[in-house]
Order: C-alpha cells, then structure tokens, then sequence
C-alpha cells in the first residue's frame, strides 16, 4: 500500500501505526546503522546533569562568575549594592539560553551566550517582594547577551579573564537600528538602548551572532492603572502590571509616560563577536514579534534565507529572503536589511499530519496590508508583523520555538518544534490537538530551493505518554523509555542529528508521569528513531547548544534550576544558578556516535 493510500484509508488508530511504517521500519529495512550510538539515559527528577555511559560533563560557568578580574565572585550573601550592579556588568549573565561558538585558532574561540531573562525569587534574599531601585538596576545588568573568549585545557575549555573579546550587553547597552521601521522605531532619536528576553540564536555566515528578543512586554507596565492600550499593545501582550515591576522605578518601562518604547523590542539583533566595541543593531527587516532562534541558509547563489518562529499560542512561523547576496570579503551591511518578509501558510486535511504550504509575502499595499487594514507603510507591516500574518492568512501554531535546517539531507529539510498551545480550542492539519500539553516536531521541505513561495509538509513526532489515550499517546517513536513533553531548542550536527531540548513540565506525575526533568534527546531523522541523551537539574530548562568544530565536545545550557523555589542545589550546593556545562565523549570519540 502506497504512503498516500495509507493516509487516506486511515483512521485514528492505524494513523498512529503509520508514523511507525513511515519512521521507524526505515531503520529496519536501511542497510545503515542508527546514527544514535549512544547507550540512552532513562528518565530522571534528580538535581544532577546526567549523561550516558562513556560520557562526561563539566561546568563550564555560571550565572555571576566573572568575564574579567577585577570582578568578584557571586556573592551567596546576596547584598544588593551600587558596588554588586556595577560587579554584575562584569559578570556571567543570568538564565543562560542560546549560544554560538565562533573558532579563533584550534585551542581559542569565543562564546557568545544569550542571558534571557532573571529569577527574582533566587536572585534576591527579598525574593523579589521588595525591589529597590539598586535591585531594577542589578536585574537590567544580569540580562542580555554575555561574550568571552575560551580556552582549552587538556579536554574542556575555561574562561579566559580579560580577553579583549570579552563584553556585557545588557538592557542600558547602546544600539543602532537599521531596516525598513528604522526610523519609525528610533522616533528622532539616534539611538536605542538595550536588549531583552534575548532567547535563542542564529550565527550568520560572515561571523556575526543574531540574538533575538522575545517575551520583552514582562518587562513593561504602567504606572496608569487608567491607562488605554491599543490594539496593538494588546497582541504584542503588554499589560497594567509587568512581570519584574521594572515601570515603578525607571519610566523608559512605564507605557503610560513612554509608550514608544515598547516598539524599541521584539527584534533580532546582530552583533560583531569579534569586536567588543561595536554597536550592536537591531535589524526591522526581520519583523517584530516575540522571536526564539534565527535559523540562517544560504542558497548556492549567495541568497540568504532566515527561518523565525513567533513563540507565542496561535502565533506564526515566519521566513526573510534577501534581496542582496552573500559574497566572502563582500559588505555584509545590506543582507538583513532588504528583503522580503514571508508568513507560513500550513494547508491540508486534520488528521493527515502532512500537507501542502505556501510563504505569504508580507508586503506593504500586497495582500491586504493597506490603509484599510490599518498598514500605513512598510514600517508598520514590520513593527505589527502578527496583524500582518493575521491579514494575509497565515496558519496559527503551537508555540513554535527553535527552527533547525538539515543542511546536509538531499531534501534539506527545516524541522521546528512547537512546544504547545494548552489554549488551542480548534485544531488545524499541523496542529491537530485541542488544549495541547505535549507539543511536536514539524518538517517541511521545497521542491528545489529555500527561496520558494510553496513547500510540502508533515509532523514528525507527536510528543505524548503512551500511558494516554488518543493522540495524546504521541506517534509511536514514542515510547515508555524516551517520552517527553515541551519541545523546544533544536539544532542539527554535521551527521544529521537532531538534537532536541524541553522546557516542560517537570511534576513527573499524571499526564507527565515518568518524563523526569527536562532532558535533551537525539533523533534519527531518517529511522524515527529517538533517545534521551541528558537530564538536567531539579525545575530547569534545557536550552542552548553548540559544537567545537570537530564535534567532539558539545556545550548545552542549564538555565533556572530551581525556579520558584524548587528544591535545587545545583551546581555548587547553595543557590541554584543558571549554567553552561560541557560534555565530552571519554574516549574522545564523536558526540552521539
């Protein structure tokens, strides 16, 4: 029976069995082995990173340790001081979350390392109940985006103390703005300051690193309770009352004395690693919206595409193409900057799980976005970049975080993980759960070129518990030893692992009996086939990930251990704090093999 036969003669239960036909017996029927050669981990809810047999981890950093040696250690104390905000500026960042490595000789490279967001209830002996205006200063210090150099000693790599690389960015940083809203975000000012919520990453082709805003409206309030917020404050989510409290002591957060600030975030910016006195930018080309990874490819011709996802419930999956092309020596200035942004359009029959798809041009006087629509310009296309997907049509997704381009398959397929929409009433053909807890992987592929405006597509894990009923037992490469919840970051190896990190829940009951802590797996792309290859720490997330060149040693993110005042310790046995650990293969072997 062909593929497409199956499909249509199914019902719910075979169409379960078809993801094992279509996934897993590719494993049993291939002349290759599994690229999975690792002994997998089972699940665990210890305040430990655990890795496989024959593997090794170590601490790289964590949050507070210093960038540079006039800075002191973190300080258990807690004592909030104008001594301790200027000691952070010189520090680690806290919540550590998307990463690039950027090679400088076999033994030297540089990190760059978003800091998301902070943990008041850990960062404070106060918890967060009785904020000064030193503690506001001490939060906007400790996010951001962190950059050092590393070195390698014997196996593993350590800071290198004042390395003319190293550098903070942090929410008072100076940045320039560039693209089609430049003007329109800049307001007659020269400049913005700061980044916020700087969640996943992308590494572009002529050695810069993009750090991408996302959740930024926690950050705002008002100290009007009368206040109106239009229309578009509300989509973007921002409210009376922030999450941090930020509004009450420095007004460039309080939208009732600075709404225009609010159009200053929600970006992608690019920064020079290379070049710790360069003004970071934030590029408007690539749409306004709460942004987890940018995703590059470069076409053959020198084309640049970026994939992005709205994380965000009924959210959309977006794509830049550039209208300049990348040429080695060649000024890079213009390539984010001109462009065509595009909307993901997910079409076909609920229960599928595979279909065809369009990229809605997301254009000033296209497609509906006018004056009538509300859209005076290009300007605002951008800023209101999710008015616009809703205008032209664009399918409304689970949360997509991370998006991963397998860069080596002949297909060259582009997976994002939509890590779940426990709102979503009515389902759709790739998103087809209804108060969805699990979340899952999505693949979709072009004809010839990444630069088409039509693609085909399908689910490739339904994440779930087989002890559940229906769909929310997951596909059936999900199983009892590898079940898990909330995919979110995601990123390919040069062999074609996918590797995939959680941000879930970690009760390790009920719905989410016998998932443990969050945990990274590997995947065979090709087989189906899916194992757990690390468990993190009491209460954190796993995020981040990035490879010295030669793929021997991986470095992976452990950010907030111990939220909410979780039992955790890790990784020095006093307050839990955000870290990069590094894990190598004992026999000095290949990750994963």
């Amino acid at each position: 029976m062909t593929r497409r036969k199956f499909l249509q003669n199914s019902t719910m239960g075979s169409m379960l069995a078809f993801f094992a036909v279509s996934n897993l017996n590719a494993a049993v029927l291939g002349s290759r082995k599994s690229l999975l050669g690792f002994e997998e981990i089972g699940a665990s809810s210890a305040d430990e990173v655990i890795v496989p047999k024959g593997y090794e981890s170590k601490i790289l950093l964590s949050w507070g340790d210093p960038l540079f040696s006039k800075a002191y250690k973190y300080d258990e104390s807690k004592k909030i001081d104008e001594r301790a905000v200027e000691n952070a500026k010189l520090c680690f960042g806290d919540n550590t979350d998307g990463m690039s490595f950027f090679e400088l000789d076999s033994k030297r490279a540089i990190l760059a390392v978003n800091n998301e967001y902070i943990n008041p209830e850990l960062m404070f002996t106060h918890q967060g109940k009785k904020l000064s205006k030193n503690d506001v200063l001490y939060e906007q210090a400790n996010v951001g985006v962190s950059i050092f150099e590393i070195e390698k000693e014997g196996e593993f790599y350590s800071v290198v103390l004042d390395s003319k690389f190293n550098r903070r960015i942090d929410a008072n940083t100076k940045m320039k703005v560039s693209g089609a809203a430049k003007n329109e975000v800049l307001a007659g000012e020269n400049f913005v300051y700061g980044t916020l919520n700087n969640c996943a990453n992308g590494k572009t082709p002529w050695g810069t690193y993009l750090s991408c805003e996302e959740n930024v409206d926690d950050f705002f309030g008002s100290s009007d309770e009368n206040f109106v917020f239009d229309e578009s404050l509300k989509r973007y989510g921002f409210g009376v009352k922030s999450v941090y409290g930020w509004e009450k002591f420095d007004k460039r957060f309080d939208l009732s004395k600075n709404k225009q600030e609010a159009n200053k975030f929600g970006w992608v910016v690019e920064i020079d690693p290379f070049n710790a006195k360069s003004i970071p930018v934030k590029r408007t080309a690539l749409g306004r919206f709460k942004h987890e990874n940018a995703e590059f490819v470069l076409e053959k011709d020198g084309t640049v595409v970026v994939y992005m996802g709205d994380d965000e419930a009924d959210e959309f999956i977006y794509k830049f193409v550039s209208k300049h092309k990348y040429k080695k020596g060649a000024n890079t200035d213009k390539i984010l900057d001109e462009g065509i942004l595009y909307v993901g359009q997910f079409n076909g029959k609920i229960g599928d799980f595979r279909g065809s798809g369009k990229w809605i041009a997301l254009e000033y006087g296209k497609n509906g976005l006018d004056e009538k629509n509300g859209f005076k310009s290009q300007a605002d296309v951008l800023i209101n970049a999710r008015f616009a997907g809703t205008v032209v049509g664009a399918t409304p997704m689970d949360r997509c975080e991370w998006i991963a381009s397998h860069k080596e398959s002949a297909q060259k397929e582009v997976f994002a993980t939509l890590t779940n929409n426990k709102s979503r009433k009515e389902p759709n053909a790739a998103n087809p759960r209804v108060k969805n807890v699990y979340g899952q992987i999505i693949k979709w592929w072009h004809k010839n070129s990444h630069k088409e405006d039509e693609f085909s597509w399908e689910l490739f894990v339904l994440a779930g518990n087989p002890s559940q009923k229906g769909l929310n037992k997951g596909t059936n490469n999900i199983t009892d030893k590898n079940k898990f919840n909330s995919p979110d970051g995601l990123c390919f190896d040069k062999d074609g692992r996918l590797w995939i990190q959680t941000d879930g829940n970690y009760s390790n009951k009920g719905e989410f009996s016998d998932m443990g802590n969050n945990c990274m797996l590997a995947a065979d792309t090709r087989s189906g086939e899916i194992k757990r290859f690390l468990s993190g720490p009491v209460a954190c997330e796993i995020t981040g990930i990035a490879f010295s060149p030669d793929y021997k040693l991986m470095f992976v993110g452990i950010q907030h251990p111990g939220e909410f005042l979780k039992p955790s310790t890790f990784p020095y046995g006093q307050t839990p704090r955000s870290s990069i650990v590094m894990i190598r293969k004992k026999d000095g072997g290949i990750i994963g093999t």
